[in-house]
């Protein structure tokens, strides 16, 4: 029997994220765009046969999953350690004025070095919350389970770092996600991860710098 699998899903568009202004754990709504993005979403990844969602607490994930929780019949579980990274002073900000206020933190964060964005949450401590979370939710499903993760495009890319157990300073060689786009990772018979897909349904769009 195949081992169980990860589906780790960024939410679908905001206000803010139209703006490129930076989110990080401010609680930010779907727009128009983004409630669209996750029903287009949610009919592909039903064909996977969820046995577990699971959603950030932060209203633009949960709401993304609970769009392919009334496709599939499934509840939606939100748990806080899925949030995205907390950056701060710098929540709100669009890049010229992060750049402006604290211009060096900003370019070694976009460099992937592990300082602290706005006086937040560094990457290292982000993917050890997250991934951690995303194994707790794993813990009592079967080998051949699907487990689907509505967060956010910066935890995600750390729990997947963390998940793979890639040296640090490999992590920036995965992508950003889109907004609505998903990653999945496989367990494989000694229960290490691998991933499968990154990115999904997105290449066309370019991934901003802002979360």
């Amino acid at each position: 029997m195949s081992g169980r699998r990860v589906v780790l899903w960024r939410h679908g568009r905001t206000a803010w994220n139209a703006e490129s202004r930076f989110q990080g754990s401010t609680d930010v709504s779907l727009d128009e765009t983004g409630i669209v993005q996750a029903q287009r979403a949610a009919r592909d990844l039903a064909t996977l046969e969820p046995q577990r969602i699971v959603a950030s607490d932060l209203e633009r994930a949960r709401r993304t999953a609970e769009v392919l929780g009334a496709v599939v019949g499934l509840p939606v579980t939100t748990d806080p350690d899925l949030r995205e990274t907390y950056a701060g002073t710098w929540q709100g900000l669009v890049r010229d004025d992060i750049l402006a206020a604290d211009g060096d933190t900003f370019r070694a964060w976009i460099s992937g070095a592990d300082v602290r964005p706005g006086g937040g949450e560094t990457r290292t401590e982000v993917a050890a919350r997250v991934s951690a979370a995303v194994r707790r939710h794993l813990d009592d499903l079967p080998p051949g389970a699907t487990l689907v993760v509505a967060s956010h495009g910066g935890s995600i890319r750390c729990a997947i770092g963390a998940l793979l157990e890639l040296p640090f300073e490999h992590w920036p060689a995965l992508g950003g996600l889109v907004n609505c786009a998903w990653s999945v990772l496989e367990e494989d018979a000694v229960g290490r991860w691998r991933l499968l897909e990154h990115n999904a349904r997105s290449l066309p769009e370019e991934v901003p710098e802002s979360l």
